[in-house]
C-alpha cells in the first residue's frame, strides 16, 4: 500500500471521525457476520510471533470459557523461539486438548505469517505479537482473509504507518471484523471504575497527571555490537527494543501503558510535547535508546502530563501514575502498568487520611490480560462491534510524540507527527531471510543515535 492511498488527517478530524464511527458501531453491525468460526463452533487461533508475550496471549485466549478455542498454527522467523513457545503451552495441563500444532502447521520465515493465517477460516483469530514494524503488514493480510485479530502494542512508531493502520482499521470495520489491542489497562477493573468516577467529575477538571516507569534495564533495550551471527537483520529482530524501526525503542514499548491510561483518564490526547533525555554510562552500547526520558505533554485545555522513564540500574524504582484535579487527586495505577487498587483523595497529597474511595475488583476479574480476551471472544461469539485499533494507534502516536520530542530536542505537535512523511521501515513488507535490515551499521558497527538540537525534528540521520 502506498502512502498516497492514505489520507493525512489532523488530530481534530481524527477524534471527530473516531467518535462518529464508535457511535455508529454501537447501534448497528455492518458487513459480513463472522460470529462463529467453523461449523463446529470452534474458534481456531494462529500465533504470529512466538515470544513471551505471544505465548502469554495464547494462554489468555485458551482460558476463555465461552465455547471451544484451539491453537492450530504458529509462525516466527526463529524456529527455536517457536519450539520453546509450543513446548511451554503443551506443558500446561489445562490446555492439553486445545493445542493442535503439528509440524506442517509450524512456519518459519518472513512469509510465515501468511502460511499460518492460511490455516484459518473466516471468523477465526490471528494473534500478532511480532515487533511493531510488521503490524500493518500482518493486519492487511488478516483483513483480506476475513480474520478477527488480537494485536500487541505498540502498533506504530511513525506517521506513515499510523495513517496506514487507521485506513486498515476502517477496512476491518466495514468487514465487521473484531480486533483487540493489547493495551490491557483499559480492561483493568480498577482503572475502569476510576475512569468512570473521574469522567463524572469526582476530582474536578484534571490539570496535571504524572506517569512513571523508572526501572533498571529491561528486555533488549541496550545492545553492544552485532557479533556477526545471525544475520544483522535477525540479530536486530532479536534485540528489537534497541531499534526505533522495529519497536519504537524502549520509550514506546515500555511507556505506552502509563501514557495511554493517563490519556484515558483525561479523555483526550495531547496536542504537543517537549522533552528531555540522555544516554549515560553506556560504554560500547550501539542501540538507539536514551537511558532516561522526561516528557511534558500538553492537552488542548492546557493541562499537562509528565511522563518520566528511566532504564538505569541502581536508581530508585518508581512505576505508577497519578491524576490531579481541581477537586482532588487520584492514584491511577498503584504499581506497574495498571496495578490495583485505584483510589481518590480529597487533596493533592495521596495521604490515607484523605482517601475518599478505593476500587474493588470483582472475583475472577483481576487479570486484565484475561479480561481483554473475554471481551474479544464475547464480541466474536455474539457478533458485537469491537475494534480497538483507532485507540491503539492514538496511544502509539502519543507515545511516539514524546519519544520524538526527546530525541529531537524540539517541541513537536501531534499533527506534525501524524502527517509526517518519515517512515522508519518503508519496505518491511518485502523483507526476506537474506535481506539487509532497514538500519545498517557503519564500518565500526555503530548505528545513528538521536542527537537533540543537531538534526532538526528527525530522530536520527540514517
Amino acid at each position: 500500500m502506498s502512502e498516497k492511498q492514505v489520507s493525512s488527517p489532523t488530530r481534530r478530524e481524527f477524534l471527530k471521525n473516531t467518535g462518529q464511527v464508535a457511535a455508529a458501531s454501537a447501534l448497528v453491525s455492518v458487513g459480513t457476520s463472522y460470529a462463529y468460526a467453523g461449523e463446529d463452533n470452534t474458534i481456531q487461533v494462529a500465533l504470529i510471533g512466538c515470544g513471551g508475550r505471544g505465548t502469554g496471549a495464547v494462554a489468555n485466549a485458551l482460558k476463555v470459557n465461552q465455547g471451544p478455542i484451539k491453537l492450530v498454527a504458529m509462525a516466527d522467523v526463529f524456529d527455536q523461539r517457536l519450539q520453546l513457545s509450543l513446548k511451554s503451552l503443551n506443558n500446561i495441563k489445562d490446555f492439553v486438548d486445545q493445542i493442535d500444532v503439528p509440524k506442517d502447521r509450524q512456519f518459519i520465515g518472513f512469509d510465515a505469517y501468511q502460511k499460518a493465517m492460511d490455516c484459518l477460516k473466516p471468523g477465526d483469530v490471528a494473534i500478532f505479537t511480532t515487533p511493531l514494524a510488521f503490524r500493518w503488514v500482518h493486519f492487511e493480510y488478516a483483513i483480506q482473509k476475513g480474520l478477527n485479530v488480537f494485536m500487541e502494542k505498540p502498533l506504530t512508531a511513525d506517521g506513515p504507518t499510523s495513517r496506514r493502520m487507521l485506513d486498515l482499521a476502517k477496512q476491518a470495520q466495514k468487514k465487521n471484523l473484531k480486533v483487540g489491542v493489547g493495551l490491557m489497562s483499559r480492561h483493568q477493573r480498577s482503572l475502569q471504575q476510576l475512569a468512570q468516577r473521574v469522567h463524572g467529575g469526582e476530582i474536578g477538571d484534571i490539570v496535571l497527571m504524572r506517569a512513571y516507569r523508572m526501572t533498571g534495564p529491561v528486555g533488549s533495550c541496550f545492545s553492544e555490537k552485532w557479533p556477526g551471527t545471525p544475520s544483522e537483520l535477525l540479530w536486530q529482530l532479536k534485540r528489537f527494543h534497541s531499534f526505533i524501526w522495529a519497536s519504537g525503542g524502549s520509550f514506546s514499548d515500555f511507556m505506552i501503558h502509563v501514557i495511554d491510561h493517563c490519556c484515558w483518564m483525561k479523555d483526550a490526547w495531547p496536542v504537543k510535547a517537549q522533552a528531555l533525555g540522555g544516554r549515560h554510562y553506556r560504554g560500547d552500547g550501539v542501540d538507539q535508546n536514551f537511558d532516561s526520558y522526561s516528557v511534558e505533554y500538553t492537552f488542548a485545555d492546557g493541562a499537562k502530563l509528565i511522563a518520566d522513564g528511566r532504564c538505569v540500574a541502581g536508581c530508585k524504582p518508581i512505576y505508577k501514575s497519578f491524576a490531579h484535579g481541581t477537586k482532588g487527586s487520584a492514584i491511577v495505577s498503584k504499581s506497574g502498568d495498571c496495578g490495583s487498587p485505584s483510589s481518590i483523595y480529597s487533596g493533592q497529597s495521596v495521604d490515607s487520611s484523605k482517601k475518599r474511595w478505593e476500587s474493588v475488583t470483582p472475583p475472577g476479574e483481576s487479570n486484565p490480560y484475561d479480561n481483554e480476551w473475554v471481551a474479544l471472544v464475547n464480541a466474536i461469539r455474539n457478533d458485537k462491534p469491537y475494534n480497538e485499533v483507532e485507540r491503539g494507534v492514538m496511544a502509539s502516536l502519543a507515545t511516539s510524540l514524546g519519544r520524538l520530542a526527546a530525541h529531537s530536542g524540539k517541541e513537536v505537535t501531534f499533527d506534525e507527527l501524524l502527517n509526517s512523511k518519515n517512515e522508519y521501515a518503508p519496505s518491511v513488507d518485502k523483507l526476506t531471510m537474506d535481506s539487509p535490515p532497514p538500519l545498517i551499521s557503519d564500518k565500526d558497527g555503530k548505528y545513528p543515535i538521536p542527537m537533540p538540537g543537531l538534526i532538526g525534528t528527525r530522530e536520527y540521520m540514517a
